[in-house]
């Protein structure tokens, strides 16, 4: 069970664990809040009345031990994190609103556009003029603002965490785009430090922003579990970009590379961007880093209840497959979709309860039980993008405490999610190898000087 303040603890040497993990980022304040308390489950296992007609579960779920708690010490979001948007949900109100948010990993101007009611106004937005097509590629981490009034858009505000400003006004004439020029100076700073309490506390002692800790977790969640994995003695280096203008530091940037070692294994990054303009994080050798499913679609949740063909389910008190595996969270925490995919059911199933499955192509699909309500206009044959909020934790159907049940499958079989081989996302092309090891080469050199410096500083060896 892991405890709120973690504490690492060295790990027997040759247990076997999963070697890819993903961690996504932070949820926002006010789940935060709940999390900080620490999470009580329930002490008596209760099924509420109205589910009790769902006998016939094909699910099953673990008891929750009211000691039991979370670790929660990467919750706090950054500037880059948390759900978008940052403002209060759309206004009904006749006069001008202005909503201000961060990109988040997933996002979308259409999806940002739908979840304002303005759907209607964004091929306007998209003819307006050539820089709009910025747009197209919004990252996590740009800004955007809207101004809204009588249910059209009046003013879009965009700024790229690393590019012009882009403009667009309503006028009689139509909508009017202007792009704001800026002359950044780029300037790189490194920071780095040991583990000695959790990333989230050590990262802070090393000097990194919450941002940055929440990007650095990101870069490595595809191959460490930073709830489970960390031991005391790993450590971890960056390299990260700031702009500055006129000598006067604008905002902080994004990290060019890193290395995080882990139980004496050494897993290292490089940002790169290919002349398409398509950004990702790829290992020293050009493979990419990212993977085409998430490992676990909540995050900084314990396992309740692991993937078990002969489990005895704690309700039934009989022998029933358990062909998933129960992440325990707070009622609430967000489940994000494991792939890029399709919505093929959504509604009640049995002692699943709230259900979703997801289509992800001809041969794989991931489905989610439990859930104490689903995303707002999630629909049957919507689409979805990894990463996409697609409802929340609760404990619907046949469940004795909140938590998410996740199942992973292959042609309609399933597949342990802790144990399944995942296919990598699209490798770098080779006619850009050349280019990244150019750039690569000496953002490595850099961190292994740093690295060294930290180390020293720490008095780690």
């Amino acid at each position: 069970m892991l405890e709120r303040d973690f504490k690492p603890t060295a790990a027997p040497r040759g247990t076997a664990r999963p070697r890819t993990r993903h961690l996504l980022a932070a949820g926002g304040l006010s789940l935060l809040g709940v999390m900080l308390a620490g999470f009580v489950g329930p002490s008596d296992a209760r099924i509420d009345p109205a589910d009790r007609k769902h006998d016939t579960a094909q699910d099953h779920s673990e008891t929750f031990p009211s000691s039991a708690r979370l670790s929660v010490d990467l919750e706090l979001p950054g500037e880059a994190s948390g759900p978008l948007p940052t403002t209060s949900a759309p206004s009904t109100r006749q006069e001008a609103a202005a909503h201000a948010m961060t990109v988040n990993r997933g996002d979308t101007l259409s999806g940002i556009f739908k979840r304002y009611d303005i759907l209607r106004d964004l091929p306007a937005v998209m003819k307006s003029g050539a820089p709009a097509h910025a747009l197209n590629r919004i990252r996590p981490g740009d800004s955007l603002s809207l101004v809204i009034e009588h249910g059209r858009l009046q003013r879009l505000h965009f700024q790229p965490n690393n590019g012009a400003e882009l403009n667009i006004d309503r006028t009689p004439d139509g909508l009017r785009t202007s792009v704001v020029q800026h002359s950044y100076e780029h300037r790189l700073f490194h920071a780095g430090g040991s583990i000695q309490n959790s990333l989230f506390l050590d990262g802070q002692r090393a000097g990194l922003s919450d941002r940055l800790i929440m990007q650095l977790a990101e870069i490595f969640g595809w191959d460490i579990d930073f709830a489970l994995d960390l031991r005391p003695g790993d450590h971890f280096t960056v390299v990260y970009d700031t702009l500055y203008e006129n000598g006067v530091r604008v905002r902080e940037g994004d990290i060019v590379a890193a290395e995080f070692v882990n139980q004496g294994h050494s897993f290292r990054a490089v940002r790169y961007t290919d002349p398409n303009g398509r950004t990702d994080y790829y290992s020293p050798d050009g493979h990419s880093l990212r993977k085409a499913f998430l490992r676990t679609p909540v995050q900084f949740s314990r396992i309740s209840s692991r993937f078990n063909l002969h489990r005895k389910h704690p309700i039934l008190n009989r022998v029933r497959a358990h062909k998933g595996v129960d992440y325990a969270a707070p009622v609430g925490t967000p489940v994000r979709a494991a792939g890029d995919g399709k919505v093929v059911y959504k509604g009640w199933r049995g002692g699943y309860g709230r259900f979703i499955v997801l289509q992800h192509g001809q041969r794989y699909s991931t489905a989610y039980g439990h859930l104490s309500r689903f995303a707002a206009k999630l629909r049957n044959g919507a689409r979805v993008r990894q990463g996409q909020i697609i409802g929340y934790v609760g404990q619907s159907g046949l469940a004795t405490g909140p938590h998410l049940h996740y199942e992973f499958r292959i042609n309609g079989r399933h597949r342990n999610p802790l144990k399944v081989e995942l296919p990598a996302a699209k490798p770098l092309e080779a006619r850009y190898v050349a280019d990244f090891e150019s750039k690569a080469l000496p953002l490595l050199a850099q961190v292994d000087t740093y690295r060294r410096a930290s180390l020293s500083r720490f008095g780690d060896s």
